[in-house]
């Protein structure tokens, strides 16, 4: 194929995947409630009726909150996990791997339904800790893949020569394996962010009274996507370019400095 093919179809596949975000944002600036083309005018009043609407901000701090701590939790049971996998040889060794690799291949209204047999059988009321609990159990697996495909490629001697060297077992791991694996571990953090975020089977069994941002746009779908959704929409996505961006400075950086 000619390099004018290639670049038609690579534009294509970009126009496919990033041209419904587009009319999201532009559509949060249209000064017509209605979702229609071309835009009748362009206006910041949803951007002030999404400040002014407190059950849509609610609903996001409790998002917010749910993601980074699920993270959290994600990432200090699935890099010692991941290291465990990969150094250690212990009987049950595979069996261990396929079940904490489970969760992420079970549809995750399964998932829901069985930790809240779970929290109902000891009598945990749900929150929005039950729904922490349930996303670290469903986003470990991300963790633990990509922590372990990265350690798999990291040379045991290096590990071995600070020990030798008279380093202890954490020193080590904080000043030689996790800088060699950092890339792997904000990978995983901030794809397991992304997925707790936008989780909806598992939010909708395990949720008390608190709304997150993914069940209080799924609960107003009956009214249509109003503009202060596409608002909330529009500064998700430059959140999430923040966030790449900065993480690709910072690995940019640890790379240089090394």
């Amino acid at each position: 194929m000619s390099n004018i093919t290639w670049r038609v179809v690579i534009g294509a596949i970009l126009a496919f995947l990033y041209l419904p975000i587009v009319v999201l944002v532009l559509f949060s600036f249209n000064s017509s409630r209605s979702l229609s083309w071309p835009m009748t005018g362009v206006t910041l009043d949803w951007y002030r009726k999404l400040a002014a609407n407190e059950q849509l901000l609610e609903a996001l701090w409790n998002s917010l909150y749910v993601a980074t701590c699920a993270t959290t939790l994600t990432l200090l049971i699935g890099v010692p996990a991941a290291m465990a996998l990969d150094r250690l040889s212990f009987p049950g060794k595979g069996i261990f791997r396929k079940l904490v690799l489970l969760p992420i291949a079970l549809p995750g209204i399964i998932t829901g339904i069985s930790m809240l047999s779970m929290f109902k059988l000891f009598g945990l009321p749900l929150s929005l800790e039950t729904v922490i609990i349930g996303h670290a159990t469903a986003l470990l697996a991300v963790v633990v893949t990509q922590v372990f495909a990265r350690l798999q490629r990291l040379p045991k001697s290096y590990e071995e020569a600070s020990l030798d060297l008279g380093a202890g077992p954490l020193h080590t791991f904080l000043f030689v394996t996790l800088p060699n694996i950092r890339s792997a571990v904000i990978g995983a953090g901030l794809l397991s962010f992304t997925l707790s975020f936008d989780e909806i089977p598992v939010t909708f069994f395990l949720t008390g009274r608190d709304n997150t941002l993914p069940m209080y746009i799924w609960s107003t779908m009956r009214r249509g996507i109003t503009p202060e959704i596409n608002a909330v929409g529009a500064l998700i996505v430059l959140a999430s370019a923040i966030l790449i961006v900065t993480s690709v400075l910072l690995l940019r950086e640890n790379s240089n400095s090394r």
